[in-house]
């Protein structure tokens, strides 16, 4: 069977995916529900609703492998009724097309921890996001471990990356800065922060469509620099020349208050165990297997805020 990768969902890791893919040679089907305007030259595009499970597995047929990188709105209702539905109908699609699953993941599954975030450690029932990520996990190790489907999740943290707006420092903090205004985090931006690269994170994804089978069935994190401070990170992309960057933290008793007026504000107010402590993910497992690649930060730093200064 000739080569057919789908890659459900356009955000910054599916786009950064489709790009590497191309450029490589490699036949990549974009789907979703709109036809992305900044489309990667050389994807096939498939209209396609990921809670349809008839769409799915329509445009799923005749694949070979499949990157789940869909990003829901940041609701824990909307997660709790879609995420469910999501896994299911793509866990069937792949199962009846016969296709590898690489589940884009994050880390909210783990709940609030005090060490790295390894993969071992064991799902949490913590909140609403967290055990939701928690219950489609379950999902997908049921369907590995009975062979219906193989899957390989790929976690990182929170992520940033050149043209990458929805991020903790993306629009918020490097580009507020490249329009010479404050960055406004709603993380403590002095407190050490692990972050992926989302470049890296596209490679990671591309290593595991890569990888033999004995890869999956199994979760993985994606390598990161060494963690450092918001402040340290955005100093870093516009350079001591520049002066000290200015920051603006939201502090965490006043989101529920501000959620009354921009109501994403309050969705954050169960995730600060991610935000006001030390937050470092362990990548040992995913180096040992692939190499300990990651992108230093002070470059990665820098082509971010490039990125945002040609394009305020």
């Amino acid at each position: 069977m000739s080569e057919r990768i789908v890659i459900l969902g356009y955000g910054p890791v599916g786009k950064a995916t489709a790009e590497a893919l191309v450029a490589a040679g490699r036949p990549v089907c974009v789907a979703q529900r709109q036809r992305p305007a900044d489309l990667v030259a050389g994807a096939d595009f498939a209209p396609c609703d990921a809670l349809d499970a008839a769409a799915v597995r329509r445009v799923l047929a005749g694949a070979t492998q499949v990157v789940l990188a869909i990003g829901l709105p940041y609701f824990g209702k909307v997660w709790r009724s879609s995420w469910p539905v999501i896994m299911a109908n793509v866990l069937a699609g792949c199962g009846a097309a016969r296709a590898r699953l690489v589940f884009v993941d994050n880390l909210y599954m783990y709940g609030p921890q005090t060490t790295p975030l390894r993969e071992d450690m064991p799902l949490t029932d913590f909140g609403v996001k967290p055990a939701v990520r928690a219950a489609i996990t379950r999902q997908w190790q049921e369907a590995s471990r009975t062979g219906e489907v193989r899957v390989a999740a790929l976690r990182a943290p929170d992520f940033f990356g050149p043209r990458v707006g929805l991020s903790h420092i993306g629009d918020v903090g490097f580009g507020a800065l490249a329009k010479g205004k404050a960055a406004t985090l709603i993380m403590a931006p002095d407190i050490p922060h692990a972050f992926a690269y989302v470049p890296d994170f596209a490679r990671a994804v591309v290593a595991l469509l890569d990888a033999g089978d004995d890869a999956f069935g199994q979760a993985w994190h994606v390598p990161c620099a060494p963690a450092r401070t918001p402040r340290e990170i955005l100093q870093m992309g516009f350079g001591a020349e520049a002066g000290p960057v200015k920051i603006s933290a939201i502090p965490g008793w006043l989101l529920p208050i501000l959620g009354l007026f921009v109501p994403a504000l309050a969705e954050f107010r169960e995730m600060r165990f991610l935000l006001a402590r030390r937050y470092e993910v362990d990548g040992a497992k995913f180096a040992a297997r692939f190499g300990a690649y990651f992108t230093p930060l002070d470059v990665a730093a820098r082509e971010t805020a490039k990125s945002f200064r040609a394009s305020p």
